[in-house]
């Protein structure tokens, strides 16, 4: 069974790889990506902020082609899809940031995927994002080295528990290892070290390092703090309310620290011989969080939203050995999705034949052979958080849906099928124009709907975790997978957050498994009823419940079938968990658990269930 399951395609894909590559590997370039997480398009000094000073990332912009209308999504999940894919986030299925909306389709050849097979040494130092369990996780999914924690941010559901971004414990080549030192420098170090090695051994690199900083919660280093307040005082929002200037002091004290590190790693690339041959590449991965409260470069909207400052974000491209014009603006529109087909032709990899790009190459733009098509048109799409939803349903937000997207033409802007503004005149976005430019409209309305078509039956189909694999067997579900509900903070598992959920999983091989039902991971060990901290609820759970549904099973317990109300097990004051036994066909499966009070009314799903074939 293991050979259907669905992850082994991709290496059956890449194993067609045409043959179209020239270049001996000794030639091609070394390349890096860093992303930032949640820095919009205004948290940098070249582009006005008021308040930050970010030097080295103002020297690599000078040094840079510049896309000057660059588009990723407004939110984290999509834009590392679509960088990863090159394919719209309708298409690859990872559409949201949690509620089981966050998985890349297992088998499409990701770019590290890619990068490997052109023998590439490749690596991830920080923020993944598109799954935490197999077949999604970046070991499974083309890098060779990997350094990252799980889900949206450090402190999420899935993340070692109490992780602070100080001397935590991240996920490294498939084990948990804990660090010293504040995150973003340890992800630069282990990232600098990583493509030392490479280099010395005569290997090229692909390094993706995307950060977590300036995501919340706002843990910043002190010098970097003490900088910014300092700032503030003789800046023009001296006399900002307190407790707002002082989240936009950690804020932007984190985007501080990313640029010392920048400052490290151009370094580091010019001691070791590197920058010539090197493309590095910095972006965003979507619209800042607080850009509206002081500063957002003339535009309208924040992350999560769909106006110009939740989605357009700086991106600089530099190679000097890469025959490209000198330092200098591009304009026209290009997004996330060409990141991934611009590295094929600059590097000269070779491609799986079922490689199917939604993104264009910008190769010939970057040599000044050509401009961007200025008739082009791009959809963004993505779904939104399922706010109110505490139990699963079709009509959560989650879903994505046509009317849900963007679309970008020349200087219109048509958002949500409602809303059309023209950036020439207006851009704010302050005036819908929809009636005064209806053939605009039109245009623009036929170009949504001929992509939905193209997407529609696709674009929600959910993907599912892999249990019983020798990959990984054990392994650990979160509620931040439940489908269609959204619990991925340890402060909502802290507050025994009264949600319910299921995860839609496939079952690799047939057998006997063991379903451990926890309110806590099992690296603080607390008792199933109690708060565990000052800031916790008790919970008064007295039974657990588990059903499942789609594959034929046996409670090995009783030794009987599932009834229709499926399992039920009494809890006792003390217990850390409620374990099920249960024998599995292999194949597609969803799982349902309950934790019940004594009246039998529930009180929420398990945040965490521990699976393993025995």
């Amino acid at each position: 069974m293991k050979d259907s399951i669905i992850i082994c395609l991709c290496a059956v894909l890449l194993l067609t790889l045409c043959s179209c590559g020239g270049a001996s590997t000794q030639d091609r370039p070394n390349v890096i990506i860093v992303m930032t997480d949640d820095q919009g398009y205004g948290e940098l000094s070249c582009h006005g902020n008021p308040i930050l000073n970010t030097p080295n990332l103002d020297i690599l912009a000078a040094q840079s082609l510049r896309l000057m209308d660059y588009h990723a999504a407004p939110m984290c999940t999509p834009t590392r899809g679509q960088l990863m894919s090159g394919m719209d986030a309708a298409r690859n299925g990872a559409i949201n940031v949690s509620s089981g909306r966050a998985l890349l389709r297992p088998e499409l050849a990701t770019m590290a995927d890619i990068f490997t097979e052109n023998g590439y040494n490749t690596g991830i130092f920080g923020k993944w994002h598109l799954g935490d369990n197999y077949p999604f996780r970046p070991e499974d999914r083309g890098f060779q080295e990997t350094i990252w924690f799980p889900s949206s941010h450090i402190g999420s559901v899935p993340d070692f528990w109490g992780n602070n971004y100080f001397d935590d414990t991240y996920i490294r080549n498939g084990r948990r290892e804990k660090f010293e030192g504040y995150c973003t420098d340890i992800f630069f170090d282990h990232a600098m070290e990583f493509m030392r090695r490479a280099a010395r051994e005569g290997r090229p690199f692909f390094t993706y390092l995307p950060t977590n900083t300036p995501h919340g919660p706002l843990f910043a280093k002190d010098e970097d703090i003490k900088a910014m307040k300092a700032a503030f005082a003789e800046s023009e929002f001296s006399d900002m309310e307190p407790g707002l200037k002082d989240r936009l002091t950690r804020y932007l004290a984190m985007i501080r620290n990313i640029d010392t590190n920048m400052g490290k790693l151009d370094e580091f690339l010019e001691k070791e011989g590197l920058t010539e041959n090197t493309i590095l590449i910095f972006a965003t991965d979507n619209g800042s969080t607080h850009g509206p409260v002081y500063y957002n470069a003339g535009m309208r909207g924040m992350k999560t939203e769909l106006w110009e400052g939740g989605h357009r974000v700086p991106c600089f491209i530099r190679w000097p050995r890469g025959g490209f014009t000198p330092p200098r603006d591009i304009e026209g529109l290009t997004q996330v999705q060409d990141i991934l087909p611009t590295l094929v032709d600059l590097c000269d990899l070779s491609t799986p034949a079922q490689a199917d790009f939604d993104g264009m190459s910008l190769a010939s733009v970057l040599r000044g052979e050509s401009d961007v098509p200025e008739d082009r048109m791009l959809v963004i799409s993505y779904s939104r958080m399922p706010v109110g939803f505490n139990s699963p349903s079709p009509y959560s937000q989650s879903i994505l849906t046509r009317n849900g997207a963007g679309v970008l033409w020349k200087r219109w802007r048509l958002l949500e099928d409602r809303e059309l503004y023209d950036l020439a005149s207006d851009p704010l976005q302050q005036t819908n124009v929809i009636d005064r430019y209806p053939d605009v409209a039109r245009k623009m309305r036929k170009h949504l709907y001929d992509w939905w078509e193209e997407v529609k039956n696709i674009a929600n189909v959910p993907q599912r975790i892999v249990i019983g694999h020798e990959r990984e067997n054990p392994l650990m579900l979160t509620a931040c997978e439940w489908l269609d509900v959204f619990v991925d903070q340890q402060g909502q598992v802290r507050r025994g957050t009264h949600k319910t959920g299921y995860w839609c999983l496939e079952v690799a091989e047939a057998g006997e498994y063991a379903f451990e039902l926890r309110r806590w991971p099992k690296e603080i060990d607390i008792p199933l009823m109690e708060s565990g901290t000052t800031d916790g609820a008790a919970l008064p759970i007295a039974t657990a419940r588990i059903f499942i549904s789609n594959v034929n099973h046996l409670a090995l317990d009783e030794k009987r079938p599932f009834g229709f109300e499926g399992l039920v097990k009494t809890v006792e004051p003390g217990e850390m968990s409620a374990i099920f036994t249960v024998e599995l066909e292999a194949g597609p499966m969803a799982l349902h658990t309950w934790f019940d009070d004594k009246k039998g009314e529930t009180i929420c799903s398990a945040y965490y269930v521990y699976v393993r074939r025995l």
